[in-house]
Order: C-alpha cells, then structure tokens, then sequence
C-alpha cells in the first residue's frame, strides 16, 4: 500500500451510475444501491480530502451525465438530493469526458503527476464498443503507463456487466490499447467488505 504522499501525487475523479436499475434494494440491511453508493462517494470524499483538500471530480451518469468539480465530503448529499436514479447506462461519454477533464488539466499545469479514474456501476452499458474506443483513444494520448488509471467497481449481480467489465481488465491491450490501465472488482471479488471500504482500498492500491 503506497503512503500518503504518494496518494497525494494523484487526482481523483468518481464516476456513478444514476441508471434507473440503481433503485434496486438488494444491498445490506435492505438498502438500494444508490443509497450504498451516496454512501460510498461520502467515504471517499472524506478519505481524499486528507491528502487534497480542494476535493474530488464526481460524474453521475446514466443517458446523459452531469460533472461536479471539487467535491468534498459537505457537498456529496447536496448532490445525491439533486439526483435520483432513471435511465439507461451511457457510460462512454461519461468515461471519454472524464479522460479528456484529466489530460486538459495535464496540459494547462492544473493536474498532479497522474489520475485515478472510480467508476461505479450495476449494468453493461449501452455501447459496448464505444466503451472500448474510448479507453483506447485515451491510452493513445498517455506518456507513461501510470498516468491514469480505471477502476471498475460492479454493483449487483448483472452477469453480462460482470463479463465485459473483466475483458476491459484482462483484454483491453489486446483489442489496442497502448497501456493496460483498466482494473475490475466486481461483487464477487468484494467479499465481505462494504462498496465504500473496497472504494478506499482502490485509491490505496
């Protein structure tokens, strides 16, 4: 596990899932998975904000997204209020706008040496292969395999989401991507933990 000043080298930005499927109650103690994530993007907003006090970059996306700049932990309810789960999962726009958010930071002096993108998601998206260009079309603009980095956290059971999500994992130089900067953790592999302690111990990883 790196220490403090190296998680105080990277950007965070946290990409979820507001699609209609989020409402589903299938979480501990009978909670949806959107109130796991709001409680999730609280953990994590907190635990940022010991090493980047300006706060972290959130998307909620589903057909369409919408980007917040500089969360912090007082922000995220304000955010969940205006939010609530419908539509579908749109998510290679979402992932393309948050890539291109980094490296125009990158090229304007206003970044940290690399950035760790957390996307949290229940459902395969829309657009397979958009999804996959667009990982690719990011890789193409990276100068060192550590800049950037995406993690995938599944939420619920959806098997065709797990499936993708672990061939972005295990495949995505292999279908041209120039680094492999695609990681996947899906419930299976949460065990025991809650979605906000796996969500701290991927920005730790």
């Amino acid at each position: 596990m790196p220490g403090f000043d190296s998680l105080k080298n990277r950007d965070y930005t946290l990409i979820l899932d507001k699609s209609g499927s989020m409402s589903a109650t299938d979480q501990s103690g009978g909670r949806s998975r959107w109130e796991a994530v709001q409680e999730s993007a609280l953990a994590l907003a907190r635990k940022c904000e010991q090493f980047d006090p300006d706060g972290i970059t959130v998307y909620l996306f589903s057909s369409r997204f919408k980007r917040y700049d500089d969360v912090t932990s007082s922000k995220v309810e304000q955010i969940f209020m205006e939010n609530e789960p419908i539509g579908s999962t749109n998510l290679a726009s979402v992932l393309w706008d948050a890539a291109q958010n980094y490296f125009h930071r990158k090229a304007t002096g206003k970044t940290k040496a690399g950035e760790t993108i957390l996307v949290v998601t229940d459902g395969a998206p829309d657009d397979r292969r958009a999804v996959i260009e667009a990982i690719i079309r990011s890789t193409e603009q990276m100068e060192r395999d550590e800049e950037l980095a995406i993690t995938f956290l599944q939420i619920g059971s959806d098997s065709g989401a797990k499936q993708f999500l672990t061939a972005l994992d295990d495949q995505i130089k292999d279908v041209g991507a120039k680094f492999d900067i695609c990681d996947t953790i899906t419930m299976d592999d949460m065990a025991d933990l809650s979605l906000a302690e796996v969500l701290i111990n991927a920005i730790a990883d």
